[in-house]
């Protein structure tokens, strides 16, 4: 059987194969901290599991459009005005299955082969193996400590090119947990938009990001660039990862093309998620989510501490996700031969550098912060000895 090139090109996601090896321990009789895997512990909330449980009551389940439901669509508009005081119009909205499926359609939509796209490095690394599947040449540019590890307008204005078709951009960022200033967002999506570039704002975690003095939450894409494309998914906030539902706001213009191929790709979203996700939007709902970010702030806090004692440098302290992106060029190992050490001998599953790009993928190591604060305490504990054996 001939394996499509497309296929033998894609590198594995190495959080994944990590916690491959993670559950080969377990089974093996070892307990493992798992502190690789972006998905967080606490699950959908009570409202959203009982919306479940009530809508399996025996009602067909059938197809809804390829957009979504119109009832979510008009939810999740109404969550852009309720939060982040921006009005958007439900006809913008597409209900994708997880935000996978929603950069997948864009990306169809959005890329020829042989465009040049713009990711920052580090950077989370479906993205970029997304946008190769449909032929873009990858630029990826290299984000220092300096700059929160995120790109500026002065380095895309750099390493702009003739091919240069659009620019993709993350904040907060997965590995870094770091997000981009307002005025810099603001000034790289001006700079793409008068070179008639796309621009692709993924927001998968700005709803776990820190709120500001006056408890205000960090503004969207939505209201800065009106003809980006912005992602976001019930993943992460709402906690519903298994679920897998997400969603993207598109320019008027973008939506019947990337309607087009929804409906060819996936036909639509599960039914029963997309029924239980309108719960996500009631008040009981939105409360637990907050008191959920609070908590993942405590865990933060907690992680960060223990670091520093351990003699672990985090360069850039995070401001949202769950993530936390640490320096381990000091232990005289690489990223990869860290982690694997970790887990073979402190049973700490970690991911290394390798798996978010090449400019800090031998020296740094995301620690994802999702486990309950018993589990960050013991696997700190862990790290501590393993890394004074050294």
């Amino acid at each position: 059987m001939r394996i499509s090139q497309r296929a033998q090109a894609v590198a594995p996601f190495y959080a994944m194969e990590f916690a491959k090896h993670a559950a080969m321990l377990e089974a093996d009789g070892h307990r493992v901290v798992r502190l690789n895997i972006g998905e967080p512990d606490f699950g959908a909330t009570p409202v959203v599991r009982e919306a479940m449980r009530a809508a399996m009551d025996g009602r067909p389940m059938a197809y809804t459009a390829a957009l979504g439901l119109p009832a979510l669509r008009e939810a999740i508009a109404g969550f852009y005005a309720d939060e982040h005081g921006v009005e958007v119009d439900p006809a913008r909205v597409v209900v994708t299955a997880g935000a996978s499926a929603a950069l997948l359609l864009t990306a169809a939509a959005l890329v020829d082969p042989g465009d040049e796209v713009i990711i920052g490095d580090p950077s989370y690394p479906c993205n970029r193996q997304i946008m190769e599947s449909f032929g873009a040449r990858v630029r990826l540019v290299p984000a220092t400590a300096e700059n929160r590890f995120q790109v500026d307008a002065a380095a895309v204005r750099e390493h702009w090119s003739d091919r240069t078709a659009g620019v993709m951009i993350a904040t907060p960022s997965n590995p870094t947990g770091t997000s981009i200033p307002t005025a810099e967002l603001t000034a790289i999506c001006d700079l793409a938009r008068s070179r008639n570039a796309w621009r692709l704002v993924d927001e998968i975690y700005l709803n776990l990001s820190d709120h500001d003095a006056q408890g205000r939450p960090p503004q969207t894409a939505v209201a800065l660039d009106p003809g980006a494309v912005v992602v976001n998914s019930f993943s992460k906030y709402f906690g519903m990862t298994g679920w897998r539902l997400g969603w993207c706001v598109l320019p008027p213009a973008l939506v019947p093309a990337v309607e087009r191929l929804a409906q060819n790709y996936f036909i639509c979203p599960s039914t029963p998620a997309q029924v239980a996700a309108l719960a996500c939007f009631t008040p009981e709902a939105r409360a637990v989510c907050e008191q959920r970010r609070l908590e993942f702030a405590a865990r933060r806090a907690l992680v960060l501490d223990g670091l520093s004692r351990i003699g672990l440098p985090v360069p850039v302290r995070p401001d949202g996700a769950f993530y936390v992106y640490i320096d381990i060029s000091g232990t005289g190992l690489t990223s990869w031969e860290f982690c694997e050490r970790a887990l073979q001998e402190a049973h700490v599953a970690l991911t290394p550098g390798r798996d978010f790009g090449t400019h800090s993928a031998d020296t740094h190591v995301r620690l994802s912060y999702t486990a309950s604060i018993p589990d960050l305490g013991e696997g700190l504990t862990r790290l501590s000895r393993f890394v004074a054996s050294l």
